[in-house]
């Protein structure tokens, strides 16, 4: 089991600096307007899922996707969530549910800080679940993306602890099957058939992208894929996928991405390999879409045994 603590306080000294310099398990990381942020970041071998813990955030979220499921809960404060053409004012004792590939965006909603937890389970974990609670195997869609159910709350954050606090009991699995089982039975449907009708020509140049992600992909080679003009396919793409060619490409990469670095590449190393041809662009577009820059991700899987922990305290 790994965890990665980062803690963020207000303007640092010069002599803590200093210090953090010649200490290399620990650096100083702040956002801009001084307020102090924490966020964890842990990954469950038997579970298989990453559970998150944002607290005291600010950062918006721009529109993106993700492959894999997030079911999340907010602890304090509000924000304005978008997903697909739904817009919700989610706050305090809110659920959020997203399918792999629901885009979404989100900012605060009162000028305050947002606790915020999550799980991110890969569709093949989601799938196995499924099999072992209902017997048939399929990826399920839910149809909510937003809920409040005060026990199933509790349930949930019951689970995080277990997980933040690297529990080898077996009553985590119970919780993560109960959860799920709830999940499915109210808000869940096989996601074969939820998944709405896309033009094939979308769907080839989709798949294109997919296989070749890691080269230079131009609109051109799109359209010839697709045999649609460049205003038909950047018009058609947006409405059936929610979002542009390009965007879609990059979400492609960042997820493969984050499979690079998870097996301990190089931040360097994980954008040249998935197409991301400037170092400085791949960087800020992981911190803007996942919350981490790359090596604070990569780190998380840096070793198997020894749980890492990051700090930074500094002075205002």
């Amino acid at each position: 089991m790994r965890c990665i603590k980062y803690k963020i306080y207000g303007q640092f000294a010069e002599s803590d600096f200093e210090h953090i310099l010649q200490d290399s398990k620990s650096f100083s990381w702040h956002n801009g307007d001084m307020k102090k942020e924490t966020r964890t970041v842990f990954y469950d071998e038997d579970l298989q899922i990453e559970a998150y813990r944002f607290e005291g955030i600010t950062q918006p979220f721009p529109v993106h996707f993700h492959d894999y499921y997030v079911i999340g809960f907010i602890e304090r404060g509000g924000r304005h969530l978008t997903c697909g053409s739904a817009d919700y004012a989610v706050g305090t004792g809110d659920i959020l549910l997203l399918n792999p590939r629901d885009k979404h965006a989100c900012t605060q909603a009162d000028g305050g800080t947002l606790d915020y937890r999550a799980f991110n389970i890969k569709s093949d974990v989601m799938e196995r679940l499924a099999k072992e609670i209902t017997g048939r195997t399929f990826a399920p869609k839910f149809s909510k993306n937003v809920m409040h159910d005060a026990e199933l709350f509790s349930a949930l954050r019951a689970l995080h602890e277990m997980l933040m606090r690297e529990s080898t009991e077996f009553e985590k699995d119970e919780l993560l099957l109960c959860a799920v089982e709830q999940l499915i039975q109210e808000h869940g449907e096989p996601f074969d058939h939820a998944l709405a009708e896309h033009d094939d020509e979308i769907e080839k140049a989709c798949a294109y992208m997919r296989l070749h992600f890691a080269e230079r992909i131009s609109l051109g080679t799109l359209c010839e894929v697709s045999a649609l003009s460049r205003a038909t396919l950047v018009r058609s793409f947006a409405k059936a996928k929610g979002i542009s060619p390009y965007r879609y490409l990059e979400n492609i990469r960042l997820g493969a991405a984050k499979k690079c670095l998870e097996q301990g590449a190089s931040p360097v190393d994980a954008a040249f390999s998935t197409g991301f041809s400037d170092q400085a662009h791949f960087a800020n577009f992981f911190k803007d879409y996942i919350g981490l820059t790359p090596k604070q991700y990569r780190d998380i899987f840096k070793s198997k045994s020894t749980p890492a922990q990051h700090e930074s305290r500094s002075k205002s």
